[in-house]
């Protein structure tokens, strides 16, 4: 929940929002950079909201139908504060959901491994190549995103020398 409780602080400290609001930032603006996915805004909300980190208030444009808004409480900004300092030093070991199938490997055709370990280097430079993309086509961006791409273009590359390096082990050993 702590992700969830910075998303949203996050979020509230530019000011004010409506759910939807809220909702389309995360989905539009945030995932492609961040990749969290929020199923339902609104438990978190409200969860935040008897937590006295937010407040809930009624607001109406014009002719539309009231909605709710909602804001940040200064105990709200003092927990992001909190939040954030704790994110910047959490460190946890990384989980990739090929360590487990790496555990496994003695078990898979030499055939299939290969095959397999080759789609996923394939995958990679896709991601990479989406990456570089967004990164070139948003050069307007605001520093903090440039940011996130290039860490996340570490990550992928890094990946992709690790599997490529993996494979010429395993095919000197006679796994592959």
């Amino acid at each position: 929940m702590i992700e969830h409780e910075l998303l949203f602080l996050g979020l509230l400290k530019d000011g004010p929002k409506h759910g939807y609001e809220i909702k389309r930032q995360i989905e539009e603006d945030m995932f492609p950079f961040v990749g969290l996915k929020i199923k339902s805004i609104y438990y978190p909300l409200k969860k935040m909201e008897k937590l006295g980190l937010i407040k809930k208030d009624i607001g109406r444009e014009g002719k539309f139908p009231e909605k709710y808004v909602y804001s940040l409480t200064p105990k709200g900004d003092k927990i992001f504060d909190h939040l954030i300092t704790e994110s910047f030093l959490s460190i946890e070991r990384p989980y990739f959901n090929i360590d487990l199938s790496l555990y496994f490997l003695h078990y898979v055709e030499k055939d299939i491994a290969r095959r397999q370990l080759r789609g996923r280097v394939i995958f990679l430079r896709r991601i990479r190549n989406e990456l570089l993309h967004v990164k070139d086509k948003v050069s307007t961006m605001k520093d903090h995103l440039h940011i996130i791409l290039d860490h996340d273009l570490d990550l992928v590359d890094a990946e992709i020398k690790s599997i490529s390096r993996l494979m010429t082990s395993l095919t000197k050993k006679g796994i592959l």
